[in-house]
């Protein structure tokens, strides 16, 4: 069995995304997982990434964030 435990539920304003964030943990043990589920109407994209991938990932967001204009210090909220 396949424990979810939600973490975050974005709405993207411009195209209408859905964006869900779940950790993955399996009953047999192993290491958790991120999952990414992204809905566009009818359409789901789903996938499960490692910790040191999730990690270098929100790096990467927070970068290209923070180098946004008007961006100031909304990423570090």
């Amino acid at each position: 069995m396949t424990r979810l435990t939600p973490i975050a539920k974005l709405r993207v304003p411009l195209g209408g995304q859905d964006i869900e964030l779940q950790q993955v943990d399996h009953d047999a043990g192993g290491m958790s997982l991120l999952r990414t589920r992204i809905r566009e109407k009818s359409r789901f994209t789903v996938f499960d990434v490692d910790p040191l991938t999730a990690r270098a990932w929100g790096e990467a967001l927070l970068a290209w964030a923070r180098a946004q204009p008007g961006a100031g210090d909304a990423g570090d909220a």
